[in-house]
């Protein structure tokens, strides 16, 4: 259950971060941001309205080419055993999220400080259950949950 919930919460920061991202681009005229929370605001001087956004956005995370690269790497990083370099591994993960960070059109900086955890979390959910990276779909919904 620990396991379970480790990857909820894992699936969580990554929806949120996307979706704060995605945010900017789902509207058009000038808008604020506030944790997320795209608020329109009329060019008549009219009340801001608030606009409700996907902050779950898991889907679009999920075809995200850089997260099949996350899968791969880790994959490829726990081909030899559970005896890994773990620094090795988190720079490499860092550089996908920074791609991740550049195609969403997210800061690259805040990517990394929202997901930094996240490699050697996922080190030690493998080493838990190496079932998770039977393939993409089990790797993804140890990250997310199920679909």
């Amino acid at each position: 259950m620990m396991l379970r919930t480790k990857w909820l919460a894992i699936g969580a920061v990554i929806a949120i971060v996307l979706a704060a991202g995605a945010a900017r681009h789902l509207h058009t005229g000038p808008q604020s941001h506030l944790h997320g929370l795209a608020i329109s605001h009329s060019a008549r001087g009219e009340r801001p309205q608030p606009t409700t956004v996907d902050i779950q956005g898991a889907s679009e995370w999920k075809h995200a080419p850089q997260m099949r690269a996350f899968y791969g790497e880790t994959v490829t990083t726990f081909a030899s055993g559970s005896a890994i370099d773990v620094d090795a591994y988190e720079a490499r993960s860092f550089a996908i999220f920074r791609e991740l960070a550049r195609a969403k059109g997210v800061n690259e900086q805040a990517m990394l400080d929202h997901l930094k955890l996240i490699p050697r979390q996922v080190v030690g959910i493998v080493k838990e259950d190496p079932a998770v990276l039977k393939d993409f779909d089990s790797f993804w919904a140890a990250l997310a949950g199920p679909d």
